[in-house]
């Protein structure tokens, strides 16, 4: 079978499966999470050799630590995810919600109800748990899945997605709920876009370059998970011991993530000694710091190698490594408008003890997630509670910030009459 004939197979076994899992009760989907959370942690072994395979490729075409960091399971991270599903399966159940009813003056009752999408292609890189995040969502919410991760963990997300087949069919519903793209040829995506019959809202997470090809190719919907771009801003009147440990926590924790801060900007009043304190201590984790000619004249008196002069693609750059951009500004309004004409809208924070200005810029910067006093590193569906996500959309409709349950659903109305026709 040739590869357009063999996507052509997945959306229509997906859509059949979707028909199906879309009548399961809350229970039925319950009970078939834990199982999957159970055959996940069942196939550790059998993971856990896959992922090996992806290591050992991964670092022959010389990707990088942060690259390798986030495509790494061990049996922590395996339990981690089976974990998660079992947070998902506890969670309530927003298939079958209504969100508003009314009667009409003729006697017609109607009422808006959440249902599921259908069938959700997700397009994504690196991470093989966003196999398991995505897979467990879309069941939960009644809609069959179509993945297509990354060549990078190819071995990997098969192995996973066997596993949560597996759950599926032990608890009673089609395992092809859950199809998995087994190639990497990357004209499986442009196939994919194209199959408007079958796939009815496809999502990209990944580099610029996937998802323009996605937005170019689609006949259906796409949400966007575009770059992580994000930036805090350090008030004049913050605390710099905060600011010291959020900076440090949201670039160096784990600095290959979409939450991960790649520009900070300082008031040039806290400048001096901010740098005097947390500027060392990036320098000394390692963190480059591209800087704009007045913070580079300030540290310029350290005179170490890291030290550079920001271009002017820095400011639009996801490094997703010890990599910093660093601004002074000498205005909340100067910082507001950096982020806004620089950053991705992902995540972005201020660090500030003045409550005015920090609804400021929680008003005035429109991003998807905006943070006052905390780390971007909790822009994440399981730190929202939401038990996991599919991705984070920094597109305005019809999903925004963590994509989780909710997000994962539409609505329709129902017209219940008593015989009621238009005159």
């Amino acid at each position: 079978m040739d590869l357009q004939n063999q996507i052509l197979d997945l959306g229509r076994r997906a859509h059949a499966a979707s028909r199906a899992l879309a009548k399961a009760s809350t229970e039925q989907k319950n009970s078939a999470l834990l199982a999957m959370a159970d055959a996940l942690e069942k196939e550790t072994d059998a993971i856990l050799v896959a992922n090996t395979s992806d290591l050992a490729r991964a670092k022959a075409n010389g990707l990088s630590a942060a690259m390798i960091d986030r495509l790494t399971l061990d049996p922590k991270r395996i339990k981690a995810m089976a974990d998660g599903i079992r947070q998902v399966a506890a969670l309530p159940d927003p298939v079958g919600e209504n969100l508003r009813d009314w009667t009409r003056p003729n006697g017609i009752h109607i009422s808006k109800v959440r249902v599921p999408i259908g069938v959700v292609g997700i397009i994504y890189e690196s991470r093989p748990n966003v196999t398991s995040d995505a897979a467990v969502l879309c069941t939960k919410t009644g809609n069959a899945t179509i993945l297509r991760g990354g060549s990078e963990s190819i071995d990997s997300n098969l192995a996973i997605a066997s596993a949560l087949q597996h759950g599926l069919a032990h608890a009673g519903l089609p395992a092809d709920s859950i199809l998995l793209i087994p190639t990497t040829d990357r004209e499986a995506v442009k196939y994919l876009c194209a199959m408007d019959q079958y796939l009815n809202v496809i999502v990209p997470r990944g580099g610029k370059s996937l998802i323009e090809t996605v937005v170019a190719h689609a006949r259906m919907p796409v949400i966007k998970h575009y770059d992580g771009i994000c930036i805090i801003y350090v008030d004049k009147e913050a605390d710099l011991e905060m600011a010291g440990r959020i900076v440090m926590n949201a670039k160096t924790q784990r600095p290959g993530v979409c939450n991960a801060i790649e520009t900070v900007i300082l008031h040039a009043d806290i400048a001096e000694e901010f740098f005097a304190t947390t500027g060392k201590a990036l320098l000394e984790k390692g963190v480059q710091l591209r800087c704009d000619e007045r913070a580079y004249a300030q540290l310029s008196t350290f005179h170490h190698q890291l030290i550079l002069r920001a271009t002017e693609a820095d400011w639009r750059t996801e490094f997703l490594d010890l990599i910093l951009a660093v601004k002074i500004a000498d205005t909340t309004e100067e910082a507001i408008t950096h982020i806004d004409d620089n950053g991705s809208h992902h995540s972005d924070g201020i660090i500030t003890r003045n409550a005015a200005t920090a609804e400021q810029f929680l008003n005035e910067v429109d991003s998807a997630t905006v943070y006052w006093n905390a780390s971007t590193r909790f822009t994440d569906g399981g730190e929202f509670g939401f038990g996991a996500e599919i991705g984070i959309s920094t597109d305005r409709l019809h999903a925004r910030g963590p994509m989780a349950l909710e997000e994962l659903t539409t609505y329709k109305y129902q017209i219940r009459g008593t015989g009621q026709i238009r005159e």
